[in-house]
């Protein structure tokens, strides 16, 4: 069932997603070789508890025998796509790391995603994280009332597939409100399905996955964490979004 959100609830949503949007910028402050994942998620931890929210990721289990996020970022780095666990590994100059991150506040989730580059990356790795975040862009042109999901999910799937990378198909963008997941999904490519109807009041977080090579994955012994099958990079872009009667409102922005 698609929840849409009254005017009460969607100012609550915008105080969620500002908060998300803070964390990621102080995220992105302190990305720099040497520091480790594990310290990445303190600082969101820290910031989020001190802004009266709760991290919505924590403690979240997952479909492989109920196994608990431990973090409140997901850290994926290089060939990582998602979930990356974080630990006491230390990014590298040239890495890239997507961080996900959501807080629950006042009874709403936001979520975002942003890939970061560490240090001085290759002009490859460069353009794999520019083409992700403009491919959320592209669909987010066609949040309107009375268009398709699909109509999001197709303008996202053009725009990567024209230079050459591919998309992650097992997940999916999502609806978002009062619990982390709802209805309906928003997936980053074409499917044979039109999708669900837009209409002023839904919030959907648009997120897509985009490889450099295969769109192939593998899931890790973590039960958690997502990699390419070849080993190439994958970036991740991630905005919570509500369709309104004018121009979608991004409340992670």
């Amino acid at each position: 069932m698609i929840n849409i959100k009254s005017k009460t609830e969607i100012e609550k949503m915008k105080a969620s997603g500002k908060i998300v949007a803070e964390v990621l910028r102080e995220i992105e402050k302190n990305i720099f070789p040497g520091i480790t994942t594990k310290e990445l998620d303190r600082i969101a931890t820290n910031y989020i508890i001190r802004s009266g929210a709760f991290p919505s990721f924590l403690g979240v289990p997952n479909y492989y025998g109920g196994i608990k996020f431990p973090g409140a970022i997901c850290s994926s780095v290089n060939g990582e796509v998602i979930h990356g666990i974080p630990d006491n590994r230390k990014l590298k100059d040239g890495d890239i790391i997507s961080v996900d991150v959501g807080a629950f506040y006042n009874g709403f989730h936001g979520d975002a995603a942003r890939t970061f580059p560490v240090g001085n990356v290759s002009e490859e790795a460069a353009k794999l994280i520019e083409v992700t975040k403009q491919s959320f862009f592209e669909g987010l042109k066609f949040v309107k009332p009375n268009n398709r999901v699909s109509d999001v999910s197709g303008a996202i799937e053009d725009y990567v597939l024209s230079f050459g990378y591919s998309i992650v198909k097992e997940y999916t963008g999502h609806g978002i409100g009062r619990e982390l997941h709802e209805d309906p999904e928003v997936p980053n490519y074409r499917t044979n399905r039109r999708g669900h109807r837009l209409a002023a009041g839904m919030a959907i977080a648009i997120e897509p996955m985009v490889n450099q090579g295969s769109d192939e994955i593998l899931l890790g012994s973590n039960k958690w964490t997502v990699y390419t099958k070849d080993g190439k990079l994958s970036a991740h872009y991630e905005n919570t979004v509500i369709v309104t009667d004018d121009e979608p409102l991004v409340v992670t922005l």
